[in-house]
């Protein structure tokens, strides 16, 4: 017997996420409804609720998930600071460029979050920062980085490596490659990288 159109068992929560991940991205929460989610899958609305509480629940969980997956998708190598900072730096634009949209509302829809959800996103971005930050005061000690501030330094170069997904496309005048390594030029020099007798690098 066919299954009737708007069935709940069509749903999976992959499915669900990403349609409101798209719908989020292109028209921004706040505009978004449940009903306009439920159409985007081709079901009643009221099926969405077997598989999450409400919309604030949905967009925290985009978030929760891909902050938990992009500090779980990069560890620092086994090497000098310098080493550990290109890694870091050729990781965060290459997983950020793969995810546009994601990187879209986990920016611009903070102020969308409750609270207590709101507290949990900060503590993982928190927790990604730090990792930024403890390659930063090993080349700080190791005579290797001239950072002033390395709290400071961590959010500039956060901020700098994530606006890249904002103009890169596939397909534009410079390849990935070419971006990576542009970038982790300006980022070496951005915290004045040092050679092991002192002199100035690049």
């Amino acid at each position: 017997m066919a299954r009737k159109q708007g069935s709940h068992a069509d749903i999976t929560g992959p499915r669900l996420r990403a349609a409101a991940l798209r719908l989020f991205a292109r028209h921004g929460f706040a505009a978004v409804s449940m009903r306009q989610i439920a159409a985007e899958i081709g079901v009643q609305a009221g099926a969405l609720y077997l598989y999450t509480s409400d919309k604030q629940a949905l967009l925290f969980d985009l978030m929760r998930d891909h902050l938990e997956h992009l500090l779980a998708d990069w560890s620092p190598p086994d090497a000098p600071p310098e080493a550990q900072l290109e890694s870091f730096v050729r990781h965060h634009i290459g997983y950020h460029l793969d995810r546009p949209d994601l990187v879209f509302i986990a920016y611009m829809e903070l102020r969308n979050l409750e609270p207590a959800n709101f507290a949990v996103i900060e503590g993982l971005r928190r927790d990604y920062e730090d990792q930024l930050e403890t390659i930063l005061k090993r080349g700080q000690a190791a005579g290797v980085f001239a950072v002033p501030d390395t709290k400071l330094a961590t959010l500039a170069l956060i901020a700098m490596l994530t606006g890249v997904t904002t103009w890169y496309r596939e397909g534009g005048r410079l390849d990935r490659e070419t971006v990576l390594s542009i970038y982790w030029d300006m980022a070496r020099k951005s915290v004045a990288a040092r050679s092991p007798d002192g002199a100035k690098q690049g």
